[in-house]
Order: structure tokens, then sequence, then C-alpha cells
């Protein structure tokens, strides 16, 4: 049976994002399973549309599973990209249920965290990647929904408090807590700012590294907390990539 990876992103504008992050994933994928193909797909329909007037096509999932069957994929592995099981997971889920019968196989992975064993991992690699330091804190960005799965976000917080790890904060920009919730609980002299986010897209370069009225970084300025902000997404971590490559491996 002649199977094929399908990597599925929300997508970025940001060029720099998608070719350190997106494509770094892809190319953690491609390197962990050199013998298939890779295809892509971006759940986002604005950033297909805005890519596209740059000249930039990337299709939707239907599209590359459409793509897929022309070339002769029997078995696409469809692998999300995507941290929760949210509203973009829940898309790619029902696209694929829809082309179920139009392969012999197709087989699905789970997002990112989509398992309790899969937040432990990530708070783990996280704590390697950033160790405590006097003095200083580190509060993470996550995107946040307003779905049940942004529990994940108050149970990464659970993880590092139970490994004593209360140098590092989550809060989220558009589910729970907010940045506004955490403040308190950061006031470390030095503190970094770092994205919670496959991509250090426009959440990361606006909502929180920009000089504007509303942004983290201004925001914990007013509150007398210089803070620094790092434009690096999950993507670039390796053992990031390495939880995605297991949840390849795992279908």
């Amino acid at each position: 049976m002649r199977e094929a990876i399908l990597a599925v992103s929300f997508g970025t504008t940001v060029d720099q994002a998608r070719s350190r992050d997106l494509e770094g994933v892809e190319q953690a994928l491609s390197a962990a399973a050199p013998e298939l193909p890779l295809f892509r797909a971006y759940t986002s329909g604005l950033v297909r549309a805005r890519l596209g007037d740059r000249g930039i096509a990337v299709p939707d999932v239907a599209g590359a599973l459409e793509q897929m069957a022309a070339e002769g994929i029997e078995c696409p592995l469809i692998v999300p990209t995507h941290l929760l099981p949210g509203a973009e997971y829940d898309k790619i889920r029902e696209t694929a249920a829809r082309w179920e019968g139009r392969f012999p196989a197709l087989r699905l992975s789970r997002p990112l965290l989509g398992t309790p064993e899969d937040l432990r991992e990530l708070g783990g690699a996280l704590m390697d990647l950033i160790p405590p330091a006097e003095g200083a804190q580190t509060l993470f960005m996550g995107h946040g929904t307003h779905r049940s799965a942004d529990l994940v976000y108050p149970a990464l917080q659970g993880i590092f408090h139970l490994a004593g790890r209360d140098d590092l904060v989550v809060a989220t920009v558009e589910g729970r807590p907010r940045v506004e919730e955490v403040l308190p609980l950061v006031t470390a002299p030095a503190v970094e700012l770092v994205p919670l986010m496959l991509v250090a897209g426009d959440h990361a370069n606006n909502d929180m590294a920009s000089d504007a009225p509303d942004s983290w970084k201004t925001r914990f300025s007013r509150a007398g907390l210089p803070a620094r902000a790092v434009i690096r997404g999950l993507g670039e971590y390796p053992p990031v990539l390495e939880l995605y490559e297991s949840h390849l491996h795992s279908i």
C-alpha cells in the first residue's frame, strides 16, 4: 500500500515563521520517514487567500487529499501540527471522515497535546529547554480557545508547579488564564515572554512583543517589569519536533 504524509497546519502569512516553524515540522516528519512523500495543507482560509495573493498556493485538507488520490496515494497519514483538539482539529477530523471511502486506508494522528502524556512530555521538554535561573521568570503565551481543550493551559501550569518550577507561568491570548490574571505571579526582575505556539507569527510579533498599548510587553513595562520578548515558535525546538515525529509513528 502506497503511503504518504499529509502535514496539516493552521498556516501563517509571516514568511520567517512559515519557513522556520511550519517547514521545520515538515522537514522533521520527512526525516522520520524519508521513504514517504510529504504533502502540505493549511486549515485557515484567510491565510490561504492571503498567501494566494502573493503567488503561494497551499491547499486545504480536501484539496490535498484530492491531489494525493490523483497521484495514486492509497493511505494518507494525516499529521496535524495544531497544538489542541479544538475547532481547527475538528475541521481536519470531519474532512478526513468524508474522505475515508476514497482510500483503502486513511489515518489521522492526534494534535500535539492530544493526551495527558503529550502534555507531560511537552512540559518536561520546556523545563529542560528553560532551566531555572536566579531572579528570572518566563511567561508563555498560548493562543487559547473557548472550548474545553483550553484546560491544557492550567494543566501545563500544574505540571510546572508540581515540578517546583514556579518561574514558568502560562497565559493565553484568547482563552484562560488571561495575561492580567497572571500578572501578580510574575515578580522577578528579569522576565522573558515566549510563544507557546508552533509559529512565532502575528500573535507573537504583535500581541506579545510589539510596543502597542495593549501588548504583553507594554503591560509588563507599565507594571514596572520590563520584559524581553523571544520571537521563537515551538517549531524551532528539536524536542518538540521529536514529539511530532512520535505522533507520526503512532498512527
